[in-house]
């Protein structure tokens, strides 16, 4: 009965028509979105699903667009739970300008800025939506980012305030999804999509983390998963962009701060971080043509 209930009141909200009154209203609570000065492109690393890897393929992608000539900037948009300064290596506070605009540090070649960066270290955030998403509009467009080829904004888990304060605030060139090639975590994965395609955001494509390991001794491909990705990337009309291996070592370079595209840059796992930056400057371009047209 309770379900029943819900589900009828649920049903008489969606068919309740917004009066020119209430549409108004909403369009003017809405920020108009706006691009950051200097910053040509803007790309969303998301997954509703956590645990496979997002920060650390922003990271990689960031440092590997640097390496190949582009001006890169790496935005930490976990605000809970933010990883980046650790995984680059940048601890200190940044600078402030005289118009109170946050300097942010750059390392490896890529300018970073983080919540981690402006709380104690083991501090907890512990704030509801309007504080998030004020914090988040400060790292944003509080910074010097430019000039920038292209931001990378590595994103939490979900479909929440981070997500949806990004898409509202600035143009978005597209959306780069990470999963590990599985059902549970591919499923989850497509929701969050879905919230993108919504809103009319490009999606560039998958990345598929940890899908296969390589021996160190025979440099024989280990199939980790029963592979999913490929009936994922039909069915959501999506490009696989790049397939990137679970690599033993890839722990240590997180912990210390060192981008494995860096410390093993003739590994597989570099190779395939290469390729996933060339295929998004080429989205870029498509993107252009599509504008032209």
């Amino acid at each position: 009965m309770l379900k029943a209930a819900l589900l009828n009141s649920a049903k008489r909200m969606l068919s309740t028509k917004i009066t020119p009154h209430q549409e108004a209203l909403m369009a003017r609570g809405l920020p108009k979105k706006q691009p950051l000065p200097g910053v040509a492109n803007i790309v969303v690393v998301a997954s509703g699903k956590g645990g496979v890897g997002k920060s650390t393929v922003a990271v990689n992608l960031a440092v590997s667009l640097a390496n190949i000539g582009k001006r890169v900037g790496l935005l930490d948009g976990d605000i809970f739970g933010p990883s980046i300064p650790l995984m680059m290596n940048v601890h200190e506070e940044p600078l402030v300008d005289d118009k109170n605009l946050i300097i942010p540090p750059v390392n490896y070649g890529v300018k970073c800025l983080s919540m981690g960066m402006l709380t104690q270290h083991g501090d907890a955030v512990i704030w509801r939506g309007p504080l998030v998403m004020s914090a988040l509009q400060r790292l944003l467009k509080g910074a010097l980012w430019g000039p920038l080829d292209v931001l990378i904004v590595d994103t939490p888990p979900g479909t929440g305030d981070v997500h949806l304060s990004l898409a509202q605030n600035v143009p978005i060139s597209g959306v780069l999804l990470v999963s590990t090639p599985q059902t549970a975590a591919l499923e989850v994965t497509q929701r969050g999509a879905q919230m993108y395609k919504t809103l009319g955001i490009p999606i560039f494509g998958l990345a598929e983390n940890m899908g296969h390991a390589i021996c160190g001794n025979c440099q024989h491909k280990l199939e980790i998963f029963k592979n999913t990705t490929q009936k994922f990337t039909k069915d959501m009309n999506i490009e696989l962009l790049a397939t990137i291996p679970l690599d033993g070592n890839i722990t240590d370079c997180c912990d210390n701060g060192i981008p494995m595209v860096l410390k093993y840059k003739d590994s597989e796992y570099a190779k395939s971080f290469k390729s996933l930056a060339l295929n998004i400057l080429n989205n870029f371009e498509g993107s252009k043509q599509q504008e032209k047209t």
